[in-house]
């Protein structure tokens, strides 16, 4: 068994990289990840491509818990049925305190005794009154957490201008700085419309086009370039 493999989150839908141990694990295999909820559902999508042995993200690898039982798989289906049911719930209590807060999205704990609500706000928000609404309600521990709308693109998904999955919702762990400059580096024109992400900030492949300055083969000739 190899030391690394891939898996696809059932909650976010990203491919991670996962240490299995000792338990033997194919492709379409379903198995439990750690995971800041206490834990994930997710399925065995690749173990021998480059991708997964990358050595320098490798460290980055959750562990593998167990392999997944049917139990696990319909706890898993329930809990994001309660999870619907809570954002709607959320979403009609932010319309009766009149909060001005978007929510983003809705996580609960394998354990069932902590949810997390995610939302985007302009500023603070008093969510005092909500949060005894929705204890009341779900009971459990409820944590409210703001996030960014970058953090809000991540969470959600989508497809981008080149018609793929975002980037930042598929493979990227952190987001780094993207500068105007960068666009300009490039001698892109600099039109909103066309430089910014469903998030309204600045693409992050433009941060990925530079990194690559240098690397560009020449018309005709197929050699890469190192700077």
């Amino acid at each position: 068994m190899p030391d690394i493999i891939c898996v696809r989150s059932e909650t976010s839908r990203r491919i991670v990289r996962a240490r299995p141990g000792d338990l033997e694990l194919r492709v379409g295999d379903r198995c439990i990840i750690e995971s800041d909820l206490g834990g994930d559902l997710a399925v065995v999508v690749d173990e021998t491509s480059s991708y997964c042995h990358n050595q320098k993200a490798s460290r980055l690898a959750v562990q593998v818990v167990r392999t997944a039982t049917p139990d696990d798989v319909r706890k898993f289906e329930w809990l994001r049925e309660r999870e619907g049911r809570a954002f709607d719930l959320c979403l009609q209590r932010i319309a009766a305190h009149g909060l001005a807060m978007k929510l983003v999205a809705v996580r609960y704990f394998f354990n069932e005794k902590k949810g997390i609500f995610y939302y985007t706000a302009d500023g603070r928000v008093d969510f005092r009154e909500l949060v005894k609404d929705l204890a009341k309600e779900l009971r459990m521990r409820i944590e409210m957490r703001q996030v960014g709308v970058r953090d809000e693109a991540k969470m959600i998904g989508g497809l981008g201008v080149c018609g793929r999955c975002l980037c930042c919702s598929s493979f990227m762990t952190t987001f780094e700085p993207v500068t105007i400059q960068k666009a300009r580096k490039q001698q892109i024109v600099i039109n909103p419309t066309k430089i910014s992400g469903l998030c309204g900030r600045l693409m992050c492949c433009l941060g990925f086009e530079e990194q690559a300055k240098g690397r560009v083969a020449p018309a005709g000739d197929e050699r890469l370039i190192e700077d």
